[in-house]
């Protein structure tokens, strides 16, 4: 299987490249990776990633307006609220199936502005038991963000905690990670002229801008690349996220020994393939992802397979994935819609786009996916067939 370069991501079907006088000029971050690799050398792409996006003063998450249209991309809980009072929903049934403890975390990995924790609550309250025991934990950590999710949750009884790590450990945690995944380094190998696999790194050119090259060391990648990929033609690439497999690991964990159920919708692919798919995006246009670094979104498809099977190997009940617009059509989004149209008659087509861009396989509803973990030898979860 082989992906192409950009493949769309997010909500993107608008997406355009951006021409030369749509760039970014003012990219401190750039100066200081300049800087860096020219006294220590080539980084990983792991680490250009994690750099980018999550620098203490110049990274994207600290810095930008990521979601909405004054932002860079759209997600689904800022398309309609039927994403995230699906998602609490299918919280609301998990708790129920495990017997209603009377104490338990609802957690929120990278919560954006706040609105699917906002959407997702709300329809929890259908369910006073469930809303009285759980405590609103969202791990986020862009101050920024922060301060935009507290407003919008103000009443909830939400905390904030920075990290997975931070996650209380004594009662059962329900976690909801939508588009979270992506956005996590990945590492790229690519096979030489030599068939030997070598990593690929950001460093310098001739003219001292940022480009990509490869370590000339030739590496065992027997822990990172799937076997039946090994043998890739020279110059293919293969995309791998160790930062992924830790919370895959993490989460699972954590349910093995707390109970509960963890949720994580995104793009990505279902089996290991070949292809670059690190981009960036400005402004709801595609950019370079060398080109302003820390101004522009960078995620890359998540291997769900590798994902799977890291959290299969801690321990858990793996389901899924299944296509978004499957998973949300199984959860009901069809009737849930039909109560909106007739609650407000005077946008119900805005409401049936909605619809259609959630789970039109044209849209977001075939390559965003869903998968869902629990604790082993749980019953399969809503939204799984």
């Amino acid at each position: 299987m082989a992906f192409a370069a950009h493949g769309a991501g997010r909500d993107r079907r608008d997406l355009v490249v951006a021409s030369p006088q749509d760039r970014m000029t003012d990219a401190p971050l750039r100066d200081i990776l300049l800087r860096r690799i020219a006294a220590e050398g080539p980084i990983t792409v792991a680490a250009y990633m994690a750099d980018c996006l999550l620098h203490p003063e110049h990274g994207y998450y600290r810095t930008q307006q990521a979601i909405g249209l004054g932002g860079d991309f759209t997600t689904a809980p800022e398309i309609s609220q039927m994403f995230g009072e699906l998602l609490g929903l299918w919280a609301a049934d998990c708790w129920l199936k495990q017997g209603g403890p009377s104490k338990c975390y609802l957690v929120e990995l990278g919560p954006g502005r706040g609105t699917l924790m906002h959407d997702a609550l709300r329809a929890i309250r259908a369910l006073p038991p469930f809303r009285k025991a759980l405590q609103p934990v969202l791990i986020e950590a862009s101050a920024r963000l922060r301060g935009m999710q507290a407003e919008l949750l103000a009443g909830e009884d939400a905390v904030w905690h920075e990290d997975i790590a931070a996650i209380p450990k004594d009662a059962p945690i329900f976690v909801l990670a939508n588009e979270f995944l992506d956005a996590l380094p990945i590492r790229q190998f690519q096979r030489g002229d030599d068939g030997a696999w070598h990593e690929r790194c950001v460093g310098l050119d001739d003219s001292g801008s940022l480009c990509f090259l490869l370590d000339p060391r030739a590496l065992p990648f027997d822990d990172l690349l799937p076997p039946e990929l090994r043998e890739a033609p020279p110059g293919a690439i293969v995309e791998s996220s160790p930062a992924m497999r830790a919370v895959a690991v993490d989460i699972a964990a954590r349910l093995r020994l707390q109970g509960g159920a963890a949720l994580f919708v995104d793009y990505g692919y279902a089996t290991p393939g070949i292809g670059e798919t690190l981009q960036a995006v400005y402004r709801h246009t595609y950019a370079d992802p060398l080109s302003d670094p820390g101004l522009a979104d960078l995620t890359a498809h998540v291997d769900f397979a590798s994902f799977a099977l890291a959290a299969t190997r801690a321990g858990a009940a793996v389901f899924g994935p299944a296509g978004q617009g499957t998973f949300l059509e199984a959860l009901g989004i069809r009737a849930r819609a039909a109560a909106l149209k007739q609650a407000n008659p005077a946008v119900q087509g805005d409401i049936e786009r909605a619809v259609q861009r959630l789970t039109g396989p044209e849209a977001m509803g075939t390559l965003f996916k869903a998968l869902a973990l629990l604790p082993p030898e749980s019953p399969m979860p809503a939204g799984f067939a």
